[in-house]
């Protein structure tokens, strides 16, 4: 059954990068693999906070990144699925 409610790209996933800790649940949850994994570049590192660092530094700067927005389909599975309630979806 389709639980997504909205079209592709009508919702984005937006990402927080002082609260990713690149566990990667929600890059297995998608039904549509917006995600990946990535290593946050080191000019993005710079304006984290100082415990968005810590944690970034911590997990060896592995991060989600939303590669594919456009395929989104705001079915809110990452959302539920990221335990450190990174994501957040957002109108386009």
């Amino acid at each position: 059954m389709n639980t997504c409610k909205q079209a592709p790209g009508a919702f984005i996933p937006v990402i927080d990068r002082n609260r990713c800790e690149g566990k990667g649940p929600c890059i297995g949850v998608c039904p549509y693999q917006v995600f990946e994994m990535f290593t946050l570049p080191p000019e993005a590192r710079a304006t984290l906070s100082l415990k968005g660092k810590i944690k970034g530094f911590v997990h060896r700067w592995q991060q989600a990144n939303v590669v594919l927005a456009e395929r989104c389909m705001a079915c809110g599975l990452c959302v539920s699925a990221c335990p450190e309630q990174a994501i957040t979806l957002a109108r386009s």
